[in-house]
This record gives C-alpha cells, structure tokens and sequence, in this order.
C-alpha cells in the first residue's frame, strides 16, 4: 500500500488471557490503559480502544480485579469462563468476542514480559496492508541454555513433521478482523494456535523485540505443562508421529524377511536347537506384522480423532461489557 492507501487506525481490543494474576492484574492494567492512551494519541489505534480480560478459571481473586477494574474504567472488559479450559482456549474465548467488536485485535500475557511497546510497529504495518503480524523474541538471552536448546528443538521437529510454525513466537501477535472470522472457521478441539494462526495465510509481518523478566506472580507454564503442550501441538497438527509407527513396524518386518534367511541357513548348518527356528521367526514376525497393522489402523484412527471431536471449547459464566 502507499501512503494513501494506508488503512486509517482500527478500533483495537486487547486480549489478555488470566489464570490467578491477582497480583499481576494491577500493574498489567496500569500498564495497558497507558499504552491504549499512547496509542489512540498518535493515531495508531482508534478512541474507544479496549481491553478483553478472560479469566480462565482462577482460584485467587482474579475476577474481582477485572470487575473493580472494570467499574473503574470502562475500556477494561472482562470474561470469565465456568472453568479453567486452558490458555489457548481462554485466549480463544477472548478472540472470539473481540471479533465481533473491533477491526484489529492484539492478544498477551497478563504477566507483560512481552513488550507492550512492540503494539506500535504492529499497528504499523496493519495499516500498510498485514493482516496478521507476528512479536517475535529477538533472542532467547533471559532463558536458561536448556529451555533454549529445547525450543529451538521444538521448532526444527515442528517442521520436520510438517507443521509451519514461526520461530520464537508465542501468542503475542497482531489479528484483523478478516484473520478472527477466518480462525472462527477452524473448529479443532485440541487447539494450537501457534500452528493454526500459520495456516490462514493472508499477508503477515513480523515484529521483533526483547522479552522481560516477570515481575509479578509466578509462571504458569512449569516444565510438565510445557511438555504437555508441545506434545498437544504436535498431536494436533500432524499424523507423522503415527505414520513412523507404520514405517517402524515395516522396517521391523524387514529385518524379519533377514532374521528368516539367517536362521533358515543357520538350520541347515545344524546349529539349531529343536524348535527354536520356528519360536524366533514367528515373534519378530508376528512383532513386525502387529506394529504395522496398529500403524494402518492409527492413520484412519488419527485422522478422524482430528474431524470428529466437537466438544464446546469454552463455556463464558458472565461477561462485562
């Protein structure tokens, strides 16, 4: 687009996924109706600009926070769901609301290590045409060597088994009304939008900068919900995983065709114990034959786990407009 044709600034909603931030909440809010008031001041985002808090279940006092906030001020929003559905599908909830009352929307953390101040470079290139755009970290300096290393090797099996996601992305991303209605199309169950935003395609742009250090509150992702959640991306968008079961089980059968041959020749040598000849073949091949009708009978299997599970995502208990 050129100059003249950029788009004018959208009326924004910020989506704010919270599981018990009680503590964080305050600092986030103060942080955001600063930002939202830059923003709309420099004519990246439209007045009447809004947050969508979603509280995802919590057990602390997260809810009275988003409804004192609320009364407070009115650009702050609130969902809260009938119980803790997880962080995709509580920044889903908040997605799927903001679709319907803005043009642009931006989804974060409530814990705000990502940059706020990457928001103005996003609505930037919203307005030069990108429908989605991408907070990409910078570098991975904050993070232990170990939790780099797994990433990045997250990301290269990621894309080994076919899934096109961006590297050192999270959910931090810019979405225009056009990119919301075409995600509300896409009905999984099992929900990975790191993988899912990627395949809408529409023009993209990236964004980068450098992640901070929480300041309030503790992570919510420990290392065993962070495993459970890269297998849930990979189970989610690809079947390889039960397609190496079926090569494994004919690789297996393979060697059995091998195993035969060695042991026929090894019998007619004489240097076979009666019985045993018959024992070995029959366990390797059996092993090899069964490995390989599990994986057969998976991909059917697998790709119907993927179409037919339509369980409702999220249920919303009360919503504050």
């Amino acid at each position: 687009m050129t100059d003249q044709e950029k788009r004018p600034a959208p009326l924004l909603a910020l989506v704010v996924p919270c599981y018990n931030e009680e503590d964080a909440l305050p600092v986030t809010a103060a942080r955001l109706t600063e930002k939202l008031d830059g923003l709309t001041a420099a004519g990246l985002a439209a007045a009447g600009s809004f947050a969508i808090l979603v509280d995802d279940g919590s057990r602390d006092g997260t809810w009275a926070v988003i409804c004192a906030l609320h009364a407070q001020d009115a650009r702050f929003r609130g969902i809260k769901l009938s119980r803790n559905c997880g962080h995709q599908n509580a920044l889903l909830a908040g997605l799927m609301t903001a679709k319907d009352l803005c043009e642009a929307a931006i989804s974060l953390d409530a814990d705000l290590q990502d940059d706020v101040d990457a928001m103005d470079d996003m609505l930037r290139q919203y307005a030069d045409g990108c429908e989605i755009v991408y907070g990409v970290r910078s570098d991975r300096a904050s993070d232990t060597a170990f939790k780099r290393s797994t990433a990045h090797g997250y990301y290269r099996l990621m894309g080994a088994l076919g899934a096109d996601l961006v590297y050192d992305h999270a959910d931090y991303r810019l979405m225009s009304r056009r990119a919301l209605e075409a995600l509300a199309g896409y009905g999984e169950v099992n929900l990975f939008l790191r993988g899912i935003v990627p395949m809408l395609g529409f023009r993209t742009g990236e964004v980068r900068y450098a992640r901070a250090a929480r300041q309030q509150g503790e992570s919510k992702y420990p290392l065993r919900k962070m495993l459970a959640f890269a297998f849930e991306g990979i189970s989610s968008l690809s079947v390889k995983p039960i397609r190496l079961i079926t090569w494994l089980g004919f690789a297996i059968f393979l060697v059995t065709i091998g195993m035969l041959a060695y042991i026929l020749v090894r019998h007619f040598q004489g240097f076979t114990v009666d019985g045993w000849t018959f024992l070995a073949v029959s366990v390797w091949g059996l092993g090899g034959l069964q490995l390989l009708s599990i994986g057969i009978v998976g991909e059917y299997i697998g790709k119907i786990y993927l179409e037919t599970k339509q369980r409702p995502r999220y249920h919303i208990e009360t919503d504050l407009h």
